[in-house]
Protein backbone atom coordinates (compact mmCIF):
# COMPACT_ATOMS: atom_id res chain seq x y z
CA UNK A 1 0.00 0.00 0.00
CA UNK A 2 1.43 3.36 -1.07
CA UNK A 3 0.21 6.13 1.22
CA UNK A 4 0.73 9.88 1.22
CA UNK A 5 0.52 11.28 4.76
CA UNK A 6 -0.13 14.92 5.61
CA UNK A 7 2.59 15.27 8.22
CA UNK A 8 2.90 18.20 10.61
CA UNK A 9 5.56 16.80 12.93
CA UNK A 10 2.97 16.83 15.71
CA UNK A 11 2.08 14.03 18.07
CA UNK A 12 -0.96 12.75 16.16
CA UNK A 13 0.55 12.65 12.68
CA UNK A 14 3.76 11.11 14.04
CA UNK A 15 1.86 8.27 15.71
CA UNK A 16 -0.02 7.78 12.43
CA UNK A 17 3.28 7.68 10.54
CA UNK A 18 4.56 4.94 12.85
CA UNK A 19 1.24 3.10 12.47
CA UNK A 20 1.38 3.17 8.68
CA UNK A 21 4.97 1.96 8.68
CA UNK A 22 4.07 -0.83 11.12
CA UNK A 23 1.28 -1.86 8.75
CA UNK A 24 3.83 -2.22 5.97
CA UNK A 25 2.84 0.84 3.93
CA UNK A 26 5.24 2.65 1.67
CA UNK A 27 4.78 6.16 3.06
CA UNK A 28 5.45 9.51 1.42
CA UNK A 29 5.02 12.52 3.73
CA UNK A 30 3.94 16.05 2.90
CA UNK A 31 4.20 19.00 5.29
CA UNK A 32 2.50 22.31 4.55
CA UNK A 33 3.79 25.79 5.32
CA UNK A 34 0.59 27.83 5.45
CA UNK A 35 2.15 30.77 7.27
CA UNK A 36 1.58 29.24 10.69
CA UNK A 37 2.98 30.95 13.78
CA UNK A 38 4.39 27.63 14.97
CA UNK A 39 6.42 27.02 11.82
CA UNK A 40 8.97 25.24 14.04
CA UNK A 41 6.80 22.14 13.58
CA UNK A 42 8.07 21.86 10.01
CA UNK A 43 11.64 21.40 11.19
CA UNK A 44 10.45 18.68 13.57
CA UNK A 45 8.67 17.02 10.65
CA UNK A 46 11.84 17.08 8.59
CA UNK A 47 13.92 15.60 11.41
CA UNK A 48 11.43 12.84 12.21
CA UNK A 49 11.10 11.69 8.61
CA UNK A 50 14.86 11.79 8.10
CA UNK A 51 15.40 9.65 11.23
CA UNK A 52 12.91 7.08 9.91
CA UNK A 53 14.19 7.16 6.34
CA UNK A 54 10.82 8.31 4.99
CA UNK A 55 10.54 10.63 1.95
CA UNK A 56 9.44 14.17 2.90
CA UNK A 57 8.22 17.09 0.84
CA UNK A 58 7.29 20.62 1.88
CA UNK A 59 4.45 22.49 0.18
CA UNK A 60 5.01 26.24 0.38
CA UNK A 61 1.63 27.91 0.84
CA UNK A 62 3.04 30.49 3.20
CA UNK A 63 0.94 33.31 1.78
CA UNK A 64 -2.32 31.45 2.42
CA UNK A 65 -2.48 32.38 6.09
CA UNK A 66 -2.45 36.11 5.33
CA UNK A 67 -5.28 35.61 2.83
CA UNK A 68 -7.48 33.71 5.29
CA UNK A 69 -6.82 35.91 8.33
CA UNK A 70 -8.69 35.92 11.63
CA UNK A 71 -6.70 33.16 13.32
CA UNK A 72 -4.11 33.36 16.09
CA UNK A 73 -2.19 30.62 14.25
CA UNK A 74 -1.49 32.86 11.27
CA UNK A 75 -1.87 36.44 12.49
CA UNK A 76 0.76 37.99 14.79
CA UNK A 77 -1.84 40.54 15.89
CA UNK A 78 -4.02 37.85 17.53
CA UNK A 79 -2.70 36.27 20.73
CA UNK A 80 -2.78 32.49 21.09
CA UNK A 81 -5.41 31.76 23.77
CA UNK A 82 -4.17 30.05 26.92
CA UNK A 83 -5.90 27.42 29.04
CA UNK A 84 -8.02 24.39 28.27
CA UNK A 85 -9.72 24.05 24.92
CA UNK A 86 -13.07 25.84 25.13
CA UNK A 87 -15.18 26.88 22.17
CA UNK A 88 -15.21 30.69 22.63
CA UNK A 89 -11.44 31.12 22.90
CA UNK A 90 -10.24 28.19 20.81
CA UNK A 91 -12.22 29.36 17.77
CA UNK A 92 -9.42 31.93 17.54
CA UNK A 93 -7.11 29.08 16.49
CA UNK A 94 -9.32 27.98 13.58
CA UNK A 95 -7.68 28.63 10.20
CA UNK A 96 -10.54 28.84 7.73
CA UNK A 97 -10.76 25.74 5.53
CA UNK A 98 -7.20 24.67 6.44
CA UNK A 99 -7.72 20.93 6.16
CA UNK A 100 -9.60 21.17 2.86
CA UNK A 101 -6.74 23.21 1.42
CA UNK A 102 -4.10 20.79 2.68
CA UNK A 103 -6.09 17.74 1.61
CA UNK A 104 -6.57 19.18 -1.88
CA UNK A 105 -2.84 19.84 -2.33
CA UNK A 106 -1.87 16.49 -0.82
CA UNK A 107 -4.46 14.65 -2.93
CA UNK A 108 -3.00 16.19 -6.08
CA UNK A 109 0.47 15.01 -5.09
CA UNK A 110 -0.84 11.58 -4.10
CA UNK A 111 -2.55 11.20 -7.48
CA UNK A 112 0.61 12.27 -9.32
CA UNK A 113 2.57 9.69 -7.30
CA UNK A 114 -0.03 7.01 -8.10
CA UNK A 115 -0.56 6.42 -4.40
CA UNK A 116 -3.33 4.18 -3.14
CA UNK A 117 -4.53 6.52 -0.43
CA UNK A 118 -4.09 9.79 1.41
CA UNK A 119 -3.95 9.88 5.22
CA UNK A 120 -4.41 12.58 7.84
CA UNK A 121 -4.55 12.40 11.61
CA UNK A 122 -7.78 14.17 12.60
CA UNK A 123 -8.95 12.83 15.96
CA UNK A 124 -12.06 12.89 18.14
CA UNK A 125 -10.77 15.58 20.49
CA UNK A 126 -10.80 18.08 17.60
CA UNK A 127 -14.41 17.59 16.56
CA UNK A 128 -16.11 20.21 18.71
CA UNK A 129 -13.64 22.97 17.84
CA UNK A 130 -12.49 22.26 14.31
CA UNK A 131 -15.24 21.65 11.73
CA UNK A 132 -12.74 20.18 9.26
CA UNK A 133 -11.89 17.34 11.66
CA UNK A 134 -15.45 16.00 11.91
CA UNK A 135 -16.31 12.58 10.47
CA UNK A 136 -18.90 14.18 8.18
CA UNK A 137 -16.21 16.44 6.69
CA UNK A 138 -13.81 13.52 6.21
CA UNK A 139 -16.54 11.46 4.53
CA UNK A 140 -17.36 14.31 2.15
CA UNK A 141 -13.68 14.84 1.30
CA UNK A 142 -13.20 11.12 0.71
CA UNK A 143 -16.00 11.18 -1.85
CA UNK A 144 -14.64 14.31 -3.55
CA UNK A 145 -11.09 12.95 -3.72
CA UNK A 146 -12.29 9.72 -5.32
CA UNK A 147 -14.01 11.80 -8.01
CA UNK A 148 -11.07 14.15 -8.57
CA UNK A 149 -9.14 12.04 -11.08
CA UNK A 150 -9.24 8.86 -13.15
CA UNK A 151 -6.71 7.47 -10.67
CA UNK A 152 -8.87 6.98 -7.59
CA UNK A 153 -7.34 7.23 -4.14
CA UNK A 154 -8.90 6.62 -0.76
CA UNK A 155 -8.83 8.86 2.32
CA UNK A 156 -7.50 7.23 5.49
CA UNK A 157 -8.48 8.78 8.86
CA UNK A 158 -7.90 5.97 11.38
CA UNK A 159 -7.81 8.24 14.44
CA UNK A 160 -11.02 10.13 13.76
CA UNK A 161 -12.87 8.36 16.59
CA UNK A 162 -9.89 8.23 18.99
CA UNK A 163 -9.04 10.64 21.80
CA UNK A 164 -5.62 12.19 22.21
CA UNK A 165 -5.08 9.90 25.20
CA UNK A 166 -5.79 6.82 23.09
CA UNK A 167 -3.38 8.10 20.45
CA UNK A 168 -0.63 8.45 23.08
CA UNK A 169 -1.31 4.89 24.24
CA UNK A 170 -1.04 3.64 20.67
CA UNK A 171 2.14 5.64 20.13
CA UNK A 172 3.72 4.09 23.22
CA UNK A 173 2.87 0.63 21.88
CA UNK A 174 4.57 1.54 18.59
CA UNK A 175 7.67 2.96 20.28
CA UNK A 176 7.13 6.52 19.05
CA UNK A 177 9.82 9.04 19.99
CA UNK A 178 7.37 11.53 21.50
CA UNK A 179 10.18 13.92 22.40
CA UNK A 180 10.80 14.60 18.72
CA UNK A 181 7.24 15.84 18.11
CA UNK A 182 5.91 19.40 18.34
CA UNK A 183 2.46 20.58 19.47
CA UNK A 184 2.67 24.13 20.87
CA UNK A 185 0.87 26.87 18.93
CA UNK A 186 3.19 29.57 20.28
CA UNK A 187 6.22 28.29 18.40
CA UNK A 188 9.61 29.03 19.90
CA UNK A 189 12.16 26.45 21.01
CA UNK A 190 10.26 25.03 24.01
CA UNK A 191 6.56 24.21 24.42
CA UNK A 192 4.89 27.13 26.22
CA UNK A 193 2.88 24.85 28.50
CA UNK A 194 -0.08 27.25 28.59
CA UNK A 195 -1.84 27.14 25.22
CA UNK A 196 -4.73 24.77 24.57
CA UNK A 197 -2.68 22.24 22.64
CA UNK A 198 -0.01 22.14 25.39
CA UNK A 199 -2.77 21.51 27.95
CA UNK A 200 -4.18 18.73 25.77
CA UNK A 201 -0.74 17.18 25.22
CA UNK A 202 0.17 17.21 28.91
CA UNK A 203 -3.17 15.74 29.99
CA UNK A 204 -3.05 13.02 27.32
CA UNK A 205 0.24 11.71 28.68
CA UNK A 206 -1.03 11.89 32.26
CA UNK A 207 -4.27 10.08 31.45
CA UNK A 208 -2.45 7.47 29.35
CA UNK A 209 0.04 6.78 32.12
CA UNK A 210 2.89 7.36 29.66
CA UNK A 211 5.96 9.44 30.64
CA UNK A 212 5.84 12.88 29.03
CA UNK A 213 9.27 13.83 27.61
CA UNK A 214 8.12 17.34 26.67
CA UNK A 215 9.92 20.40 27.99
CA UNK A 216 7.39 23.05 28.97
CA UNK A 217 8.35 26.67 29.57
CA UNK A 218 5.56 27.22 32.11
CA UNK A 219 3.34 25.11 34.34
CA UNK A 220 -0.31 26.10 34.79
CA UNK A 221 -1.16 27.29 38.30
Amino acid sequence: MKTVLIFSGGLDSTVLLYQLLADGDRVLTLSVDYGQRHRVELEHARRITRSLGVPWQLADLSNVGSLLGGSSLTSPEIAVPHGHYAEPSMKQTVVANRNMIMLAVAAGWAISQRADRLAYAAHAGDHTIYPDCRPAFADAMARAIRLADWHEIGLCCPFIHLTKTQIVVRGAELGVDFGSTWSCYEGGSVHCGLCGTCFERREAFQQAGVPDPTRYKSTPT
